[in-house]
């Protein structure tokens, strides 16, 4: 298939409108694509002197780029029109374009009530009849919807109704602003589905559906677009870190709204200015002056925020270093995607997660939140697997301490049963390579209770064994704990997070001396103390060490963002 794509935004390469183009003829296939910017060539206007017609019949008598643009039409299966909407219609080098057209035509005077209701002219080329358009354009506002009538009648003319196929989209401008490529390139892969799904025969009422879906909200995206001018009301410039603010608040969701309105203060400490986003029950206010009480405090240099925004440095990677920080409610931190994920149906590709981290602010402050808290597991939406359980691991290991502990003899016998039978207790679950370990282990000492009968032995080595699984974890990419909480927290994005893995290497260290200190003590006063002692001991340190867990794991978060010392930690 040979593919003209013909560019008519006077920005080249850097218009919104070819990146959906783009996308489209990616998902052609196989093309042959040649591509023309218009306003890089030399295309006069016409003159109106029909020359093509009567003097030099096919052939216009200005002698410019536009007999290689017509040569290239000829050539082509199928022509790409991409354009941005100018003043609800054509831009001028389009049009200037189209007005050029005239070669292509007889002068003899057709009958074109079938399509459009009025004249027409024949084609010169009768084989262009079998050749296909399709024009793809952004607008600047929130919907395509009835902002294209000029553009769907004049394309009705030429290349003539039938002909032509389109992809019309609002919110264009947003294609441009890095801070936004979450939602944006969730919306280019439906563009690109679109290719496939015309070059398969013609693009399906479920993509048209999704196509035609709004990036943003109205309001969100008219509160955004209305911010980026960076003016006031009366039209006077305001400074870029009040537009930025208002930017990021246009994208609060009301509907996470919990009954108190929250007052995060930002502080760009280096210039000296501070504002206000209130978050309320009906939307957002960004005060300027006249501050309330803040429930969270970002204090952060305007550079740091920007490289965050534009996607140079990852918002966590930033808070790690200690390059801004967090004060307050850490809460709306952990949050943050959600409270400002917009209340959009994008299109489905993207999500409210990644909506809030395209914002900038959105994306340090929820990436930054990851901490080792254990969150659901989140499903696999690739093979519809449940992500991996850490109920699976500890399963096994309190089952050969239980049940050996009650009886020597049967209690190997029970282990080894629940080893063999929890994989398949487990089906729906993805096993890590924590739970394949676990059960190796747990198994294997309850095989060696069974034939050497050395149960009190193996029973302390079975605790030291499980301490040394989580210390040397913490030497791996992937400590012990994190291989089970990451999926509250991106998957594997969660793992470059700095504040999550040290987190997470700081707990399976814990655990690893706890349990190590565990086989000591069991070893040594095993034989000392009343047979109920150890026992009880054990899980109350146990227990302890998770109330420490749950403590560590809300409290290290929001001490890492505050920037504060060590004390601060534990005394507040």
């Amino acid at each position: 298939m040979k593919v003209l794509l013909i560019n008519a935004s006077p920005k080249g390469g850097r218009s919104n409108s070819l990146r959906l183009a783009d996308a489209f003829v990616r998902g052609l296939g196989e093309a042959e694509v040649e591509r023309l910017d218009l306003c890089s060539l030399d295309i006069k206007p016409c003159r109106g002197c029909f020359a093509c017609w009567k003097a030099t019949p096919g052939t216009c008598c200005i002698h410019d780029d536009m007999a290689r643009v017509i040569e290239l039409e000829r050539e082509a299966d199928l022509v790409v029109l991409s354009f941005p909407l100018y003043y609800f219609n054509l831009p001028g080098p389009l049009k200037t374009m189209i007005d050029r057209q005239l070669p292509m035509n007889l002068p003899f005077m057709a009958d074109d009530a079938a399509a459009t209701g009025s004249g027409a002219h024949p084609l010169r080329y009768p084989e262009m009849a079998s050749m296909r358009f399709v024009a793809i354009s952004t607008c600047g506002f929130y919907t395509a919807e009835k902002n294209y009538d000029a553009v769907e009648r004049a394309l009705d003319h030429w290349p003539g109704r039938g002909a032509w196929d389109a992809i019309f989209c609002g919110q264009g401008e947003l294609f441009s602003i890095p801070e936004l490529s979450a939602r944006t390139d969730a919306y280019l892969e439906v563009v690109e589905r679109a290719g496939r799904e015309y070059a398969a025969g013609g693009i399906t009422r479920a993509t048209r559906a999704e196509l035609a879906r709004p990036l943003y909200p109205r309001e969100a995206f008219e509160q955004m677009a209305n911010a980026s001018w960076g003016v006031d009301e009366r039209g006077e410039r305001i400074d870029e870190m009040l537009t930025f603010t208002r930017q990021m608040a246009a994208l609060y969701n009301p509907a996470t709204w919990d009954g108190a309105d929250r007052v995060v203060e930002i502080r760009y400490r280096d210039r000296g200015v501070s504002y206000q986003m209130v978050l309320g029950e009906r939307g957002s206010t960004v005060l300027t002056d006249g501050f309330r009480k803040p429930t969270t405090v970002i204090d952060t240099p305007w550079d740091v925020w920007c490289r965050i925004a534009r996607g140079e440095i990852r918002g966590d990677v930033a808070l790690a270093q200690r390059l801004y920080s967090v004060e307050g409610d850490f809460d709306l931190m952990m949050s943050w995607d959600r409270v400002f994920g917009a209340a959009a149906s994008p299109a489905p590709a993207a999500t409210a997660g990644e909506v809030g981290g395209a914002t900038g602010a959105g994306g340090a402050a929820s990436a930054a939140a990851a901490s080792a808290a254990a969150k659901p597991a989140a499903p696999s939406a690739k093979t519809g697997e449940g992500a991996p359980s850490m109920a699976t691991m500890l399963v096994a290991w309190i089952c050969l301490w239980v049940a050996t502990g009650v009886d020597g003899t049967v209690g190997p016998v029970v282990t080894l049963a629940v080893c063999a039978l929890l994989p398949l207790a487990q089906v729906r679950r993805r096993l890590c390579a924590y739970d394949r370990i676990s059960l190796g282990l747990v198994g294997g000492f309850a095989a060696l209770m069974l034939l050497t009968g050395l149960v009190g032995p193996l029973y302390v080595a079975s605790y030291a064994a499980f301490g040394a699984l989580w210390l040397v974890s913490c030497a791996t990419p992937e400590p012990l704990c994190a291989a089970y909480v990451k999926y509250g927290y991106g998957g594997d994005d969660a793992l470059a997070n700095p504040i999550f893995m040290r987190a997470n290497r700081i707990l399976a260290m814990a655990w690893g001396v706890l349990y190590l200190l565990i086989a000591f003590w069991t070893a040594l006063l095993g034989g000392m103390v009343a047979g109920w002692v150890l026992p009880v001991v054990n899980n109350v340190a146990t227990a302890l060490m998770g109330v420490f867990t749950v403590w560590f794991e809300r409290r290290y978060p929001a001490w890492v963002a505050s920037g504060k010392g060590l004390r601060e930690l534990f005394f507040g």
